[in-house]
């Protein structure tokens, strides 16, 4: 069986993010200025429209939490063939990200300045990505913060909802606990298989900085399951 369900408690999440005030530099100031109007597009719930966001029809792959966009820019100039939702709420990552952007003159990213679970769970239709990307979320790493980690049942589910058949799921940490959770509740989700080859990404400073550390990073991709004939199992509340 196909199905998913979403209860009433996950459509409205503990949010997994916190906002800081960063200090943005006069590079990025001057990014977000000139390029936003190019690339940068609002959280506001309301559906998109990719192929027009993107002037094309092609495969698109949301990232969740890009940082300074560093993996970001690198996986779209080594995919063109892909388009990449990368959503944040960093400002001075947005403006990283952005400058990066402008620099390469890459034509398929578009940035969002807001909360993943609302473009998820309002703005995409079912079925509508190739693949979602979560490279280094907030790890919560108190025990009693966990239940503010993004990937959750409730998340998975919404993300099956929306990725296509064969679609992937590709997570990203650096926290051991937060690996093995992940791992489990793909596991134990009836939509996903959970492969042993992991998609390439490129390593940030963030993840060698986690390195040096002491913290090795551990990779989870998992594939959507084949999809039913019906596709609007959750509906946009």
């Amino acid at each position: 069986m196909d199905t998913v369900t979403v209860s009433p408690a996950d459509r409205v999440p503990v949010r997994s993010f916190k906002r800081r005030s960063s200090r943005v530099t006069l590079g990025q100031a001057e990014a977000l200025e000139r390029l936003w109007s190019t690339y940068g597009l609002p959280v506001d719930g309301q559906a998109l429209d990719l192929p027009a966001v993107f002037g094309r029809r092609a495969p698109v792959v949301l990232e969740i939490g890009f940082g300074m966009g560093e993996a970001t820019v690198e996986l779209a100039a080594a995919e063109p063939q892909r388009d990449v939702l990368a959503v944040d709420v960093h400002i001075p990552g947005q403006g990283a990200l952005l400058r990066r952007l402008g620099q390469r003159g890459l034509p398929n990213v578009r940035v969002l300045d807001g909360d993943a679970t609302v473009v998820l769970r309002d703005m995409l239709a079912p079925g509508s990505l190739e693949g979602v990307r979560v490279f280094f979320p907030d790890p919560w790493p108190k025990r009693r913060h966990w239940k503010r980690r993004l990937v959750t049942t409730g998340f998975l589910d919404v993300v099956a909802d929306r990725l296509a058949s064969g679609g992937q799921l590709h997570v990203a940490t650096d926290w051991p606990d937060y690996a093995g959770q992940v791992r489990a509740l793909l596991e134990g989700h009836e939509a996903y298989d959970v492969v042993t080859q992991v998609p390439w990404r490129p390593a940030t400073r963030f993840e060698r900085l986690g390195h040096a550390a002491g913290r090795p990073s551990s990779d989870i991709a998992a594939t959507r399951h084949q999809r039913s004939c019906t596709c609007s199992r959750m509906s946009r509340s």
